[in-house]
């Protein structure tokens, strides 16, 4: 695993955990973490349970004894290490976005199908139970045609000017601010629950241009100086949406709403229902349809913990809840059976293409003032 943070954290986790709840076909060894501070990375082999540690990722990709390399460093290396390791024979996993651009992405995508690796982009949120039960009620009918798709991702971790400039807020590192951080996943879950993007028109905006510049940074947060930087990124980005099948999109993403930690939502509206869901609840699916009789109509919340619901059952009795990290133990068990039983993992580097074309798209008509279609990217 190259990476060994806030990310590094939840990823070894999931290789830690799958093989207890889950039947793999497989044994999971936590061989070697990567990274370039050799004290940190040697403390987080330690505490995270990985048997060795690199300082360089070219090494570690030449390992014999490594089968899969988990890319989660920051963005602006993704690129680099991911070719590297598709190039040693590698199956790899990458963070989100997949890269700092569409043609990086791209490269990517070609390097992984050429040399035949397995290849899979976690977007975790994919496979939390509530947005899997989304995905069935929809690919069944239940709600009927799609008219409405709204998506909103909103944090407060920047509120605060003097918050000091973490790597995120830098372009060169992260490539984009809430727009690539955040919306990437409202576009993937719309991707996966609602289908392909046609077009898009957006805004975005920088509300504090400059903050302390970091003495020590883990994670979101980070220790600021006496010394001003420049914030190279949006706070906040928001775009309409047109779907191919008919449908319309809003969608915002901002790290400026007061009062949210983590608040990913989305709303589903179709001819026969709605869905509704809140990461902050994410043992939750809200429903409502329109058949049911007058008297006891309304949104119900169903809780997603019975041994019906997809992965719950894997789990703890019904009731007993599951948390954020469960994502990621359930995108390492659906990589690992794709590696064991030889089949595609989804979703794959094509994913964070698409993702990218669109994010790119929303980018290039906040430039011109203009819709932009999908396609022409």
């Amino acid at each position: 695993m190259v990476g060994y943070k806030f990310m590094g954290k939840a990823h070894s986790h999931a290789y830690k955990d799958v093989g207890l709840f889950f039947d793999l076909g497989a044994q999971v060894r936590m061989q070697a973490i990567c990274g370039r501070n050799e004290a940190a990375v040697r403390e987080a082999a330690e505490q995270y349970g990985w048997a060795s540690y690199e300082t360089d990722y070219r090494r570690l990709v030449e390992r014999d004894d490594l089968d899969l390399i988990d890319v989660n460093a920051p963005s602006n290396v993704h690129k680099d290490i991911v070719i590297a390791a598709a190039r040693a024979g590698k199956h790899v996993l990458c963070e989100k976005p997949l890269a700092l651009s569409l043609a990086d992405a791209r490269e990517m995508l070609a390097t992984a199908e050429a040399a035949g690796v397995k290849h899979g982009i976690c977007f975790n949120y994919r496979f939390l139970p509530a947005v899997q039960l989304a995905k069935q009620l929809i690919d069944e009918g239940k709600i009927g045609e799609i008219y409405h798709y709204r998506a909103l991702y909103l944090q407060d971790w920047l509120v605060d000017p003097k918050a000091p400039l973490a790597w995120r807020l830098q372009r060169e590192i992260a490539g984009s601010g809430a727009h690539g951080d955040l919306n990437a996943h409202c576009i993937d879950l719309a991707r996966f629950l609602i289908g392909d993007f046609d077009c898009v028109v957006g805004q975005s905006k920088t509300f504090v241009k400059q903050r302390p510049k970091p003495v020590e940074m883990s994670g979101l947060t980070a220790k600021g100086s006496g010394e001003m930087g420049d914030v190279t990124v949006d706070d906040t980005t928001s775009f309409l949406a047109q779907f191919k099948n008919g449908a319309l999109g809003t969608f915002e993403a901002t790290r400026y709403a007061t009062g949210w930690k983590n608040g990913n939502l989305f709303e589903i509206n179709g001819s026969k229902g709605s869905i509704r869901f809140n990461l902050e609840r994410l043992n939750e699916l809200q429903v409502y349809f329109a058949d049911e009789e007058p008297r006891t109509q309304g949104f119900k919340t169903i809780m997603v913990t019975e041994d019906v619901h997809p992965y719950a059952g894997h789990w703890w009795p019904p009731g007993h809840i599951i948390g954020y990290e469960h994502g990621f133990v359930h995108v390492v068990y659906e990589l690992i059976q794709s590696i064991v039983e030889d089949k595609p993992f989804v979703p794959d580097f094509s994913d964070g293409v698409e993702c990218q074309r669109v994010l790119e798209a929303v980018d290039q008509s906040i430039e011109t003032g203009s819709w932009v279609a999908i396609e022409d990217l």
